[in-house]
């Protein structure tokens, strides 16, 4: 019985270690990798403010603070990746809002001294977030044993946001500088548009703790990120509607996302993680187009971009 039970000891341990070794190469050597992900209950806020008291005095620095703060956006994001070699690869997503709902603005206004002479509360509702994102990778590092990989990524993301917000509510407001009538709680008051641009550089890492499991990160930095930005004051009669507000901004920015690999298959798996996105200007200029007087100019104090919340998806590879 004792060599009977050695061979059949030594069948399993052979079989064992082919199948690691083929699932090993299928993951680590598919020539075309699909994946969809969705991107759950996203928590995202927009902050920008500007400096005007150039333009006159008697404004606060900051002169405006607006803070769009949205909850439980739902993203769905389609992705490919094209192995050209052992080492380099093409890959690149599309992502965009499917369910956009429960925001929130909130509008602060300045006088000299910082005095809060008018806030207002919003609903936000509007088209979303949409985004792509393109990246070409080099395989720096592979991990003995078949064990997985470290790739070092670059590319580029276009990320666009729009925020709609409809009627407000006075929670602060001082008549001797401002109107404190009531306005209609379903009228349109601001559509504020975002475009950010993001060059990016960073690292893809995946690494096997069992013949199915494994655990990875995407992380990403921004040396220079750009920002362009509408805003329109649908209520505004003294300002322009193409737009009301324009911002143009320079930062820097980043992504990280930790996640986890399952695979059902050989060709198929189940991820899990966790997304991070920023993005911040540290210099900038804002513009106000009148009516009356025409366009003027002030520094743009303040414009930054988070979003965050877990992703859940399958990638197939063949």
């Amino acid at each position: 019985m004792r060599p009977l039970l050695a061979v059949v000891l030594g069948v399993a341990v052979t079989t064992t270690a082919s199948a690691w070794g083929q699932d090993t190469e299928t993951q680590t050597r598919p020539r075309v990798e699909l994946s969809a992900r969705s991107w759950l209950f996203t928590n995202g806020q927009t902050t920008w403010s500007h400096d005007a008291s150039g333009i006159n005095p008697a404004f606060g620095d900051p002169t405006s603070k607006l803070t769009y703060k949205d909850n439980n956006t739902h993203i769905i994001e389609f992705g490919a990746k094209l192995h050209l070699s052992r080492r380099w690869h093409l890959d690149g997503d599309v992502g965009f809002a499917i369910d956009f709902d429960r925001g929130r603005l909130t509008d602060d206004d300045y006088l000299t001294g910082q005095y809060l002479f008018s806030r207002t509360n919003s609903n936000i509702t509007g088209t979303g977030t949409w985004y792509i994102n393109g990246n070409v990778g080099y395989r720096a590092v592979e991990f003995p044993n078949g064990r997985g990989h470290l790739d070092v990524v670059g590319g580029l993301r276009y990320w666009q946001t729009e925020h709609e917000a409809t009627g407000f509510d006075r929670l602060v407001c001082d008549s001797n500088v401002t109107s404190c009538l009531p306005q209609s709680s379903d009228s349109r008051a601001i559509t504020n548009t975002s475009h950010w641009i993001t060059p990016q550089v960073g690292i893809n890492t995946d690494y096997r703790l069992t013949g199915r499991l494994s655990v990875g990160l995407k992380a990403f930095v921004t040396p220079v990120s750009i920002i362009y930005n509408e805003d329109v004051h649908h209520l505004r009669g003294d300002l322009r509607q193409d737009p009301s507000f324009s911002m143009w901004g320079v930062g820097v920015g980043g992504s990280a996302e930790p996640t986890v690999k399952f695979m059902l298959t050989r060709n198929l798996a189940i991820t899990a993680g966790y997304r991070v996105w920023w993005n911040r200007t540290y210099t900038g200029t804002w513009e106000v187009h009148s009516v009356a007087s025409g366009s003027q100019s002030a520094p743009l104090t303040e414009f930054q971009t988070i979003r965050h919340g877990p992703t859940v998806g399958l990638t197939a590879s063949f």
